[in-house]
């Protein structure tokens, strides 16, 4: 498993998860994407996975350099994988509302929270809708269905 980070050059070309969602706003706040990784690589993932975040786990500085990289990182990525764990006010996940919009039609998205996510059901509905399957709510099992539909 590749893990790119954002303050990296995309690899393009392979086998590819992008982890969407909320990214934490402070360094208090822990990344649920180490969890994501972590898991990833238990589960002998042997793709790229795309993480919106620096490599060092810092908060992003360059707000048009980070939007760029995502849509790249979005548009090469064989599958979008939105883990929403909305908590108002640590994890707001607004900007993430309209890249799930935005790339629900790609037919590249898999979906899922926690039973606890706030505000999620419209977000539920839409998916279900398009794509006629109902949200994950438990990550593990969200990234294991992710790498069995990943392909190249």
């Amino acid at each position: 498993m590749e893990i790119n980070y954002s303050d990296q050059k995309i690899i393009k070309g392979k086998k590819s998860i992008f982890l969407a969602g909320p990214t934490p706003r402070g360094e208090n706040v822990i990344s649920w994407r180490t969890e994501a990784c972590k898991i990833l690589a238990e589960l002998g993932f042997d793709g790229v996975v795309y993480v919106p975040e620096y490599s060092t786990w810092k908060p992003k500085e360059d707000y048009i350099d980070q939007a760029m990289w995502e849509r790249t990182a979005l548009t090469e990525a064989t599958t979008i994988l939105f883990w929403i764990p909305r908590k108002l006010p640590e994890l707001p996940a607004f900007t993430t509302n309209v890249e799930f919009g935005y790339w629900l039609h790609s037919k590249k998205v898999i979906y899922g929270r926690p039973d606890n996510a706030q505000k999620t059901k419209y977000l539920d509905w839409l998916y279900e809708l398009d794509y006629n399957k109902k949200p994950f709510n438990n990550l593990e099992e969200l990234l294991k269905e992710a790498t069995k539909i990943t392909k190249i």
